[in-house]
């Protein structure tokens, strides 16, 4: 690879490049947070079950699962430029066509859309940034990024139900619509190359193995949350998904020009910090999969009284990313990790413990401290990982990274609904036994139901506390390091770690 298309720092503004790219990703993160109290809606307009209308998260986790794989290859093909305007473009196509939907199917082929442009962004961003920053100030860059990722998940929310109470679902697009434009707009004025472009070979066989098998997955777990691990299509999608993964990464070992660079595994912090990130973003889905379920069906709060509980915890994280970021630089990312996951912990297992009368506030404050803990976390640990890398697998890195979150959020999803929902059912059954409640009376039904579903939320909850457990074991492990020495490569490909990635 040369670098002749990447133009040198002290060509450019860093200013206009970080703003286009931080509405990008806001107006994507928003985008996803919207839809998601929105689905009840869209099924009663359109008259869909819940089994139809989960595609259209379903969906646009596939495409992501099929494209966050081949941004390496399309990172090193195509400009900064080309890749960020087609990816907006492509994002705003999408968000007009589900504005402007007629039907389901219209709507779906939308939020596809919307999806390819989404999975070439947020990779592209990581790239970028780790391009632009100097090592010694990427923990604040990063954390800069942490705002529009953590601000759109704290307005999102709150903004849907209101939207959804007094307004057609249709508005949410047209909310988003503009804020795409306008970050188009900012990339066709500001945005230059940064990034090294080449002319690699696309290995075809990869991106097929790459597709069936990352997408098998992703379907596979997502879905067995709904229907259940002995569906015949559940298995069917996760046997061919761990063949064609295993054919993948064979093939991606031995071909000139990987897809997916597995060699990055060599590097020790890359693989630690890559599989604390995993850890906790299956715990993560805890809190945003089983507290709405609570909230909504347990307390019978409205999607806005619910939006509003999860937005102080929000804004807490947007608040703390660029401090988190500035201690990164100052600390790294060792004791940001252990404090944050003490803190995750704990306010995890506090979840563990709700009864059908918590209070609103109760609710709130835990919230709140868990999301302080988890503001200490993604960005710093995953910065550290990629620190290791030299420049040239910095894409490879943020591809690989990105991915595998995916997959872990596909596995906790399953994981947790499927704890959640086999417990309530054996609660249900003990309850019915101990009371001698007749099955044919509705309101002691309903109040069983309502005790066995904060149960199996609950023991859900401790899972999940056991989980982020075993990632703070993890982050004591986490160390600083410098960038390996990108002059000196071994016969597998991969860049030999010289004495410059001495421990910090």
């Amino acid at each position: 690879m040369n670098n002749s298309n990447a133009q040198s720092p002290v060509q450019f503004k860093k200013a206009p490049i970080v703003a286009a790219l931080l509405i990008g990703a806001f107006v994507a993160i928003l985008n996803q947070t919207l839809m998601n109290i929105a689905l009840p809606k869209i099924m009663e307009d359109l008259a869909i079950s819940a089994n139809t209308v989960q595609w259209l998260t379903t969906g646009f986790l596939l495409v992501n699962g099929v494209l966050i794989p081949i941004t390496a290859y399309l990172v090193e093909k195509y400009t900064t430029r080309q890749l960020f305007i087609t990816s907006m473009i492509l994002f705003a196509l999408g968000t007009l066509l589900c504005a402007v939907s007629p039907n389901f199917a219209f709507l779906l082929i939308g939020r596809l859309v919307q999806a390819a442009g989404a999975g070439i962004l947020m990779p592209l961003m990581t790239v970028v940034f780790l391009n632009i920053f100097p090592i010694e100030k990427r923990g604040q860059a990063m954390g800069t990024m942490g705002i529009a990722m953590l601000l759109a998940p704290a307005i999102g929310p709150t903004l849907s139900g209101w939207v959804i109470e007094h307004h057609s679902w249709r508005v949410l697009f047209y909310i988003i619509l503009p804020i795409a434009i306008i970050s188009i707009i900012l990339g066709i004025v500001f945005l230059k190359n940064v990034t090294r472009v080449s002319n690699p070979t696309l290995d075809k066989t990869g991106v097929l193995l790459s597709t069936i098998g990352f997408g098998g997955l992703l379907y596979g777990f997502s879905d067995a949350g709904n229907v259940g691990w002995s569906d015949r299509i559940v298995i069917a999608s996760l046997i061919a998904g761990v063949i064609s993964l295993i054919l993948f990464i064979i093939r991606e070992l031995k071909v000139e020009h990987p897809i997916l660079e597995f060699r990055i595994f060599k590097y020790d912090m890359f693989t630690l910090t890559t599989a604390v990130n995993m850890i906790i973003t299956m715990a993560l889905y805890a809190g945003m999969i089983l507290l709405p379920i609570y909230l909504l069906k347990i307390r019978g709060f409205s999607p806005f009284e619910s939006g509003l509980l999860l937005m102080p915890g929000a804004i807490v994280m947007g608040i703390m990313s660029p401090i988190t970021g500035t201690l990164f630089d100052k600390i790294g990312a060792r004791w940001l990790a252990v404090v944050g996951l003490a803190i995750t912990v704990g306010a995890t297992w506090e979840f563990s413990r709700l009864t059908v009368s918590s209070t609103y506030t109760h609710l709130l404050i835990v919230y709140t401290v868990r999301s302080f803990g988890m503001s200490m976390l993604m960005m710093p640990i995953q910065t550290a990982g990629l620190n290791q890398l030299p420049r040239r697998l910095n894409s490879h890195g943020t591809a690989m990274s990105n991915t595998l979150r995916m997959m872990a959020g596909a596995v906790g999803t399953a994981l947790l609904v499927t704890i959640f929902t086999n417990h309530t059912k054996d609660r249900v059954k003990e309850l019915i036994i101990s009371t001698g409640a007749n099955p044919k009376d509705l309101a002691q039904m309903a109040k069983i139901t309502k005790e066995a579903t904060v149960t199996g939320i609950n023991y859900a909850f401790v899972v999940a506390t056991w989980i982020t457990a075993a990632a703070l074991v993890l982050s004591f492990f986490i160390q600083k390091r410098k960038p390996a020495d990108e002059s000196i490569s071994n016969e597998t490909g991969v860049t030999t770690e010289s004495t410059a990635q001495a421990r910090g």
